[in-house]
């Protein structure tokens, strides 16, 4: 194991600080004109780029598939031999609630809620509004935004593991640009990533405190503005930055484990309390029917419909920068947890299980919040953050299911911005596994100011901004990580001479490298006798 103390600051640390500091300093002395600015470059993006984000968040998804469906699947991330490090619930806890966390909570009523009232197609609060609400937010939260994060992950995953390079985005790139990922290039290229980091882990911070004010407010009237927000964030910050310093192993393991058993009994009571059948039913059936239209709704941009699309710019070209946005931080992570699985195993588990795992999520508050709006109505009125607690008001239990469910916020909020402050940590100190526990304070406190800052701009749109605007110089970035970890796995395979037909089980692979192993063992026995 690594000596945090040998862990030294990059130039990425001090340049990404610095950036980091000026952008602070601009938003909370210059708000009005903070939010204006990135309001004008959302709007630039949105209107002359969604073709853009939709073809290469697709093609994210068939470079995934890529790796399931051909031998380079059986190859490990990591030695031959070597096995998982975590146990597989443990490591899932941790994918879904790094990959997704607040987010989840914060849109899980209210965005099928929203869609039902104002959908990009259907007529307003019918039949067919519902069942495109669900299956747009369907197509928003599943696989594309998993294949994002898959990307960034198998990338890093390999490079590192496999080929014992730092856990940082700019060695991924290797295969292509040799060494020059070491010099200049290398650092600009980790300084995007980091500056992506701290606005995408920022930005759902951000939408995490709302929620918790949002829930405080509806349940004790304590008042819903700037200054509770702050004061909400600061505390929580204490906490996540003390969870950040007692490690990987300990802090964001057990979060990540309680995140679950939390999130579980909130889902499995709205289920019980809520209009299960339809629920049920509504599962299924919009699955299938995302699922039919899903070449359609992947490259859907609406040239010639002015108004979806701008619907499509407020919410799936947002989503889209989003999941980019948060990639480094994701990407990093999860492969930091994934060290001993095969890349067949890895793709699977992260596009799949948390996809269809959100879609049962949303299914089940998405519904219970429609019927709520059918039976009482005033939905529309309330505040998006207000929303998921008015539904729990119209349920038995309503004021202890809200307490449960700010609970499950905060520990959402903790596990986030403890995992980024690793993430960051590793980034900024050459992709050390054991960044120093200063380094990861420092960041800690750089994202709690950038969520006040985003906060004090206005809330939630300068936050979906904040998003959308530092994924886009990102997003070149994951074209080249595509093309230099397809470059770099079929070189391994080729090396391997696994030119031979798809082994799901992965037998002949394993058999062949143990016997590798052991070979290996044999000679080295032979010289040291």
């Amino acid at each position: 194991m690594e000596d945090e103390n040998k862990a030294k600051l990059s130039p990425v640390f001090w340049i990404a600080a610095v950036i980091t500091a000026l952008l602070v300093l601009y938003g909370a002395f210059f708000s009005d004109n903070f939010s204006n600015v990135t309001s004008v470059i959302q709007s630039f993006i949105t209107i002359n780029f969604s073709w853009y984000y939709v073809s290469i968040t697709t093609v994210m998804i068939l470079f995934c598939l890529l790796f399931v469906f051909t031998p380079m699947g059986q190859i490990r991330l990591g030695k031959p031999t070597e096995r998982p490090e975590f146990r597989t619930v443990s490591w899932f806890a941790m994918l879904f609630s790094a990959g997704m966390g607040i987010g989840l909570v914060f849109w899980g009523a209210a965005e099928p809620l929203s869609h039902y009232l104002t959908p990009p197609t259907a007529e307003p609060g019918t039949d067919e509004a519902m069942k495109e609400s669900l299956r747009r937010t369907f197509f928003h939260w599943g696989f594309h935004a998993w294949a994002v994060y898959a990307v960034v992950g198998l990338a890093l995953a390999f490079t590192q593991f496999r080929r014992g390079e730092p856990g940082l985005i700019s060695r991924t790139l290797r295969p292509i640009f040799g060494d020059r990922v070491e010099g200049g290039l290398g650092t600009a290229i980790d300084v995007l990533a980091v500056l992506a980091t701290i606005m995408g882990v920022a930005s759902s911070l951000g939408l995490g405190v709302m929620q918790i004010n949002g829930g405080l407010n509806y349940l004790f009237g304590i008042p819903n503005n700037i200054f509770v927000q702050i004061l909400i964030v600061s505390v929580v910050s204490v906490l996540f930055m003390w969870s950040a310093w007692s490690g990987l192993s300990k802090g964001i393991q057990y979060l990540s484990n309680a995140n679950m058993v939390l999130a579980g009994l909130l889902l499995i009571f709205t289920l019980v309390a809520g209009p299960t059948v339809l629920i049920l039913n509504m599962w299924t059936d919009t699955f299938g029917s995302m699922l039919s239209n899903f070449i359609q709704m992947s490259y859907d941009v609406a040239p010639l419909n002015g108004q979806k699309s701008e619907w499509l710019g407020s919410w799936t070209i947002y989503y889209w920068g989003w999941w980019m946005s948060w990639s480094p931080f994701v990407g990093i992570f999860i492969a930091r947890v994934s060290r001993g699985r095969t890349i067949r195993e890895f793709v699977l588990a992260v596009m799949i299980g948390p996809a269809v795992l959100s879609f049962f999520w949303f299914s089940v508050f998405g519904v219970s919040a429609i019927e709520a709006e059918k039976l009482f109505g005033g939905f529309g009125d309330l505040a998006t953050e207000e929303i998921m607690f008015e539904m729990f008001n119209s349920m038995p239990m309503g004021l202890i299911i809200s307490i449960v469910a700010v609970l499950l916020i905060s520990t959402f909020f903790i596990t986030s911005a403890d995992s980024a402050t690793f993430v960051l940590g590793m980034q900024t100190t050459n992709g050390s596994l054991t960044p120093p526990t200063r380094v990861k304070m420092i960041w800690g406190l750089a994202q709690t100011l950038i969520a006040i800052v985003l906060l004090m701009g206005g809330g939630l749109a300068p936050l979906q901004a904040a998003a959308i605007i530092s994924a886009f110089p990102f997003s070149i970035i994951l074209i080249f990580v595509m093309i230099a970890t397809y470059k770099d796995i079929s070189d391994e395979q080729k090396a391997l001479n696994l030119l031979i037909e798809p082994d799901y089980e992965g037998t002949r692979y394993e058999k062949m490298m143990k016997e590798y192993e052991e070979e290996l063992e044999r000679e080295e026995n032979k010289e040291n006798n």
